[in-house]
């Protein structure tokens, strides 16, 4: 088979065959294109043949003159034809220059072939197609995506891309015991994991009902799910069980974002911690459910319009690299002082505050006499008293009565991860 792709009679036959389907599929777009907007067809650059005698006479250029100046001279020769071609079409008040691309792009068939493996040329083949029929997707897409949205995404791209590779990776100091480029690496995983709960949210479950609306939330902070959903339970008049599921279930989506944080940083942390935090998603998401049965199905579970906010912004990304190397230096000051004991306290402490941070500086910090399970313990405690946060969130936002069910599901979630911590034991 090998043998046969590079005979020059089958690039030839392949190259006219791709050449001929891409006249077609270009002259049924023109007629598409010309019906949807009620006119007559423009100025064409030939037929399906033209386009078919360019990927040949690309492909014949390209292997007769090795020193390829025939295939540039051909090249020259097409797009001054092209250039005419285009001046034509202005002059007719015709803007749509898709004609001279797609004839370039046919004369490129044959270097393809020659130079690249099959899978490009049909690769190339296809995009073309896609592009062709991608008109009723790019027009919903034009509605859909607010203006700023490829911005952010540039945003995230110059995060990722850009910055990250140029980042040392020396450690900074011995009282910093991490590098910038792990300083930046954790900021580019929390901000794609949080870009993934907003886009979810934004595009993919514009109405949510609050089981879901927990769950989404959760990849993004579990905290702040919480505290919105509390917050609207303080404006119902009774319970609502499918908002207490939705508090639950944010809880759940906690210990599943500890094991992909840990996955990506710490990998040999996870035959410690995979067995505490899987359980205790695992009773989260039940708890959960159970939770989101007792809904009376005649009435309204509500549903939650998707906030517009997004969480990826430079300035949040600073700043958590501010805190990621406060969180480092001050828990390489409490384990230099008071060890393993004093990293417990310090993470009972964290869990009332972000405990992003902190976890990333465990996991990516090199701490002297600090092992694998001592790292799994402070991060259990760190989520235990974050769940404990959780559920004075509820009390003080939402009243008991409203969030009782949320409140208890959060104080027992609290009371089994600290278990999983101080019973050595369980893991």
């Amino acid at each position: 088979m090998h043998s046969v792709l590079q005979q020059n009679w089958f690039q030839l036959i392949l190259v006219a065959v791709f050449g001929f389907i891409t006249g077609l599929e270009l002259r049924e777009y023109l007629q598409q294109r010309a019906a949807e907007i009620k006119i007559k067809p423009g100025l064409k650059f030939g037929t399906s043949r033209t386009y078919t005698f360019v990927a040949v006479l690309g492909y014949l250029f390209f292997i007769i003159d090795p020193t390829l100046l025939l295939y540039v001279v051909g090249l020259a020769v097409v797009s001054i034809l092209l250039a005419l071609f285009y001046y034509k079409k202005l002059q007719s008040d015709h803007t749509h220059s898709i004609q001279p691309i797609m004839v370039l792009m046919v004369f490129t068939y044959g270097p393809i072939t020659v130079l690249m493996p099959l899978w490009m040329l049909v690769l190339v083949f296809v995009v073309v197609i896609f592009t062709l029929n991608a008109k009723p997707l790019e027009t919903k897409l034009v509605n859909a995506i607010e203006p700023n949205e490829i911005f952010t995404l540039a945003k995230f791209l110059l995060l990722m891309g850009v910055i990250l590779p140029l980042m040392p990776t020396a450690q900074i100091s011995e009282h910093i015991p991490t590098s910038p480029f792990k300083i930046w690496l954790t900021v580019v995983v929390i901000s794609a994991i949080s870009y993934l709960g907003y886009i979810l949210k934004r595009y993919v479950f514009k109405k949510q009902g609050y089981l879901l609306m927990g769950i989404i939330g959760g990849v993004y902070s579990s905290t702040a799910t919480t505290l919105v959903l509390a917050k609207k339970a303080r404006r119902l008049k009774n319970a609502n069980f499918s908002l207490n599921a939705g508090v639950v279930s944010a809880t759940g989506m906690l210990y599943i974002r500890l094991l992909v944080l840990i996955s990506i940083f710490n990998p040999l942390i996870l035959m410690h911690a995979s067995l505490p935090l899987g359980v205790m998603a695992f009773l989260s998401f039940v708890a959960a459910f159970l939770i989101n049965n007792k809904v009376d199905k005649s009435t309204s579970q509500g549903v939650v319009e998707t906030s517009k906010s997004n969480p990826l912004e430079l300035q949040v990304a600073v700043l958590f690299s501010v805190l990621f190397i406060a969180m480092t230096v001050i828990t390489q000051l409490v384990i230099t002082h008071y060890g393993y004991v004093g990293l417990n306290f310090l993470s009972f402490i964290i869990g009332f505050t972000d405990i992003d941070p902190f976890i990333l500086s465990v996991l990516t910090g090199h701490f002297q006499g600090i092992n694998a399970h001592q790292i799994t313990t402070a991060i259990l405690i760190a989520a235990a008293s974050d769940n404990l946060l959780k559920a004075i969130y509820c009390y003080l936002f939402s009243g008991r009565k409203n969030t009782q069910a949320a409140i208890i599901s959060l104080l027992v979630l609290s009371a089994l991860t600290l278990a999983f911590a101080l019973v050595p034991a369980f893991y």
